[in-house]
């Protein structure tokens, strides 16, 4: 996806990682900048009447019942966007910063903020020349919207603070829009709140960790094959028949994943017979399908909820089609921070049952066979036991993660604002969460790879050997004790780019 038009209805969440991530450039659809224009005049019309409107003559939060002077409200705007910009904590990632600029830009785009189109174009010109305004981990509530964020980005329209130029250097606004051939903006009458009064950060960031997610679950199906196959479990229980059973849909799909990823391995077939002895396999063996699939279930809940936010509005007070300016509660985060919280603890609980799984394959007590740690000389080496201890901590952490941000509101502006969303937080947590299931599903892929290797001479079944040769072109396989977190971090960016599961998707669909 090289650009992305703003036309002024809704976004995909594709397209929000397109621009985001892949650093897909913007434009604005000519028709969407002519309702711009429109609404824009409403605006200037009460902006010239003596009976204040807020937002547009007045102060704001606690302040709106001052009315402000017409010499003064290019000031007011300035200060608003200064006082506002008050982030603190470190540097937000800026996939994360690009994503809420996009989406300011196009709730901008919707005609009902009452901005001037030449503020629409200096914010599509900042977002497509690559230029990245520096905003702070702490300043939003999630509620008027996420101010300290969206407020460092109207900051460098104005020319004013810092930003990382598109080859990374940390220069000041001004310097950076001269360069790029851009001028500062002058905000007008109700341009500044209209820049920061949305809920983009956050919904940003459910649209990345929603794409992230859906490649970690399916990472997940293929690394709890893996350890199936390596503890000499079952694959009878993923049948269809049974998952019928109780038809959710996530777990319908991840049980089909699983036998797929288990189907012709040698190793399965070596133990399927009468004299198998086994009744049934650990939970974390058994049920991963249910896990794995009320995750899957939790996630396609999360993007509704995103997919109704890319088609709205938000901004208060919002311009109506027929002029009417009118107040409303439309910033307010708790749909999304609920969401976001929500899936918090599905990715402690998905990398809680990985972490079992790991666990099962370093004891010999519940191994079926395999060496203590799966060392190679068990005593003199320790094979994957601190690897473990690893997952063990991470895991740990996610269920901290997974205490919900949503519940704790803190009131502010002099309890104008006396209930906010702490939205904005969640979805940091959850960036955070994301990353250390990584981080668990690569040491399963280690551990279980070294497995399904000491169970030679018998073979993993196509899908499974694909994903450990892909695992071995860079790491590789069970010999004596070696440094291992360089193997886990190559782990984690396998993981994370889709290169293991690609391997095994690809053995899949040869080897139907």
């Amino acid at each position: 996806m090289e650009r992305v038009v703003l036309d002024g209805g809704p976004l995909s969440r594709d397209e929000v990682v397109a621009v985001a991530r892949g650093l897909a450039g913007v434009e604005v659809a000519a028709p969407a900048l002519a309702g711009v224009t429109a609404t824009r005049a409403h605006v200037e019309l009460l902006a010239e009447a003596t009976t204040p409107t807020y937002g547009v003559s007045t102060g704001f939060g606690a302040l709106a019942t001052r009315h402000i002077p017409l010499d003064r409200r290019a000031a007011l705007q300035r200060s608003l966007i200064r006082s506002h910009a008050a982030g603190a904590g470190p540097e937000v990632e800026p996939e994360v910063v690009r994503a809420l600029m996009l989406l300011r830009l196009r709730t901008l785009t919707t005609g009902r903020t009452g901005v001037h189109p030449s503020t629409v174009n200096a914010l599509a010109a900042l977002l497509d020349r690559g230029i990245v305004p520096v905003v702070h981990e702490f300043g939003s509530l999630g509620c008027s919207g996420d101010l300290a964020p969206l407020s460092a980005v109207a900051l460098a329209l104005m020319g004013e603070g810092m930003v990382r130029d598109p080859a990374g250097e940390l220069r000041p606004a001004a310097d950076a829009l001269a360069e790029a051939g851009l001028e500062p903006v002058v905000l007008a009458e109700k341009e500044g709140l209209a820049l920061i009064n949305g809920t983009d950060g956050m919904l940003g960031m459910l649209a990345l960790a929603a794409a992230d997610l859906r490649l970690l679950l399916d990472t997940a199906d293929l690394t709890a094959a893996m350890s199936v196959e390596a503890l000499l479990g079952t694959d009878r229980v993923f049948a269809a028949d049974l998952q019928a059973l109780r038809p959710h849909p996530g777990q319908a799909e991840s049980a089909a994943r699983i036998a797929a990823f288990l189907a012709g391995s040698p190793i399965v077939a070596s133990h399927r017979g009468p004299d198998c002895t086994r009744v049934q396999d650990a939970y974390s063996l058994r049920c991963a399908p249910q896990v794995h699939g009320a995750a899957r279930d939790t996630v396609a809940h999360a993007e509704t909820v995103a997919d109704r936010e890319l088609a709205a509005a938000i901004d208060n007070p919002v311009v109506l089609a027929d002029g009417r300016v009118e107040s409303n509660g439309n910033f307010h985060g708790a749909p999304l921070a609920y969401v976001l919280d929500f899936l918090a603890i599905p990715v402690a609980d998905v990398a809680s049952m990985a972490e079992r799984r790991t666990d099962r394959m370093l004891d010999p007590a519940r191994s079926h066979g395999l060496p203590p740690f799966l060392a190679a000389d068990p005593g003199v080496d320790s094979g994957h036991m601190i690897a473990q201890y690893t997952q063990a901590a991470v895991v740990a952490e996610l269920k901290r993660l997974a205490v919900p941000a949503s519940v704790d509101s803190i009131p502010s502006s002099a309890m104008q604002e006396d209930h906010v969303s702490m939205g904005w937080s969640a979805a940091r947590k959850l960036r955070r969460a994301v990353d250390g299931l990584t981080t668990v599903l690569a040491v399963e892929l280690l551990t279980a790879a070294r497995a399904l290797d000491l169970r030679a001479p018998l073979t993993p079944g196509p899908a499974t050997a694909a994903a450990v040769a892909a695992l071995r072109a860079h790491v590789p396989g069970p010999g004596p004790d070696r440094h291992l977190a360089p193997e886990i971090a190559t782990a984690e960016a396998l993981v994370r780019s889709g290169a293991v599961l690609a391997a095994a998707h690809t053995a899949t669909r040869r080897n139907p």
